[in-house]
């Protein structure tokens, strides 16, 4: 059966998968070795090495989310940062210009800020990502545009299919970070991009173990990706390709949990005292509501809140917590919360973050695994010893 024919779930648990006939175990083996002798590989001698990412064990997780993405090809490197300075330059040299939308992760944000200019490559950042706006920073030398949605962490939902075709008619390449979403809730590949970028380390692991990044698009750009992170040793380990094929096996199960308790915590969070906004696409008040509709098959186990107290009773609020872990990063199936103001955008000047709306009363919420309603009871806990002791 070729793998278009088969359902996320299945290629969840068996794209990719590197299977040794020979002893016959059921799991990829781990591929230790940093030398390797002469092999034939597709009809031609070759010579494997672990920086050169054609080792069976690396294949299999790069093949996996290709597969879920609906790619060409896949590369998985050492991080999500890795992952989207490899797909930025690969597209990109001295003297060309690049835009991105505005609202990006912090880490995103002080890459583009810092190395950018000292490799000689102009960026425009776009306050209102739709294509419009986008395409009106365009300039002679621009060469790619670079979007993520939703965005973190403020959830704005950017038109990709919109994005894409001003790609197309501009002559730009497009990429997306897809981190947020996941493949199995949005394939921005399907609606005409043309790279997708991960931090692994999120939701395609799941596990909060391990650190790492994918990209995956046609084979003609995945070969200039490639040179790149060669170029730049961004080599995942054979350890951590292991765990994060393992990891995709259950991406799809969790992220309907994910979906659901989301979903559920947007509405409990939206009706509370204590909340003055809750940024989610899945609420029908979201103002990029319909075009998340449109383009996901779920709305994702991220969500953000503000709430309406002071900073250091918001502090009270989330030290209270005693189910939901206070720690950076996302999509584990352990709920996490943190301040964006001093994780994910700690980097980025109190100034900016302030014009891109990001409060020090702003919560981001990873949603895990556990029961819904534990997490609301933790919740409520929470704010009222807040409001009591604060």
């Amino acid at each position: 059966m070729g793998r278009a024919m088969l359902h996320p779930d299945t290629l969840c648990a068996r794209a990719g998968e590197k299977l040794d006939r020979i002893v016959g175990g059921v799991t990829t083996p781990i591929h230790t070795a940093s030398a390797y002798m002469r092999a034939d590989v597709g009809g031609t001698a070759a010579y494997r090495y672990p920086r050169y990412n054609n080792i069976p064990t690396q294949d299999a997780p790069a093949e996996k989310i290709a597969a879920l993405e609906g790619a060409q090809a896949g590369l998985v490197a050492a991080s999500g940062m890795a992952a989207e300075a490899v797909a930025l330059l690969a597209v990109l040299a001295a003297g060309d210009h690049v835009v991105f939308q505005a609202d990006l992760y912090g880490g995103t944000h002080h890459f583009l800020s810092v190395e950018l200019p000292r490799l000689g490559i102009e960026y425009t950042l776009v306050a209102n990502a739709d294509a419009a706006s986008l395409e009106a920073a365009v300039q002679a030398n621009t060469r790619a545009v670079y979007v993520e949605t939703p965005s973190n962490p403020l959830f704005h939902v950017v038109d990709l299919a919109a994005v894409a075709d001003l790609a197309r008619r501009r002559g730009l390449v497009s990429i997306a970070d897809n981190t947020f979403a996941s493949p199995i809730n949005q394939n921005p590949l399907a609606l005409g991009f043309d790279l997708v970028v991960h931090s692994g380390t999120k939701y395609l692991n799941g596990h909060s173990d391990l650190n790492c990044g994918a990209v995956v698009g046609s084979r003609a750009l995945m070969d200039k990706v490639r040179e790149r992170a060669v170029d730049y040793g961004v080599t995942l380990n054979v350890y951590d390709c292991f765990l994060l094929e393992r990891g995709m096996k259950t991406l799809a199960l969790r992220m309907a949990r994910h979906n659901a308790s989301a979903m559920a915590l947007a509405d409990f969070l939206s009706g509370h005292r204590l909340v003055s906004r809750v940024f989610y696409p899945g609420l029908p008040d979201h103002p990029g509501h319909a075009v998340a509709a449109r383009q996901m098959r779920g709305f994702g186990g991220m969500l953000s809140f503000e709430l309406d107290c002071s900073p250091k009773r918001a502090r009270k609020a989330v030290a209270s917590l005693e189910l939901i872990l206070e720690a950076v990063s996302l999509g584990g199936v352990e709920s996490l919360i943190c301040f964006p103001c001093e994780t994910s955008h700690a980097k980025m000047p109190p100034d900016e973050r302030r014009r891109q709306g990001i409060s020090d009363t702003l919560i981001r919420f990873s949603t895990g695994i556990e029961d819904a309603a534990d997490l609301m009871a933790d919740l409520e806990q929470a704010f009222a010893r807040a409001m009591r002791d604060g």
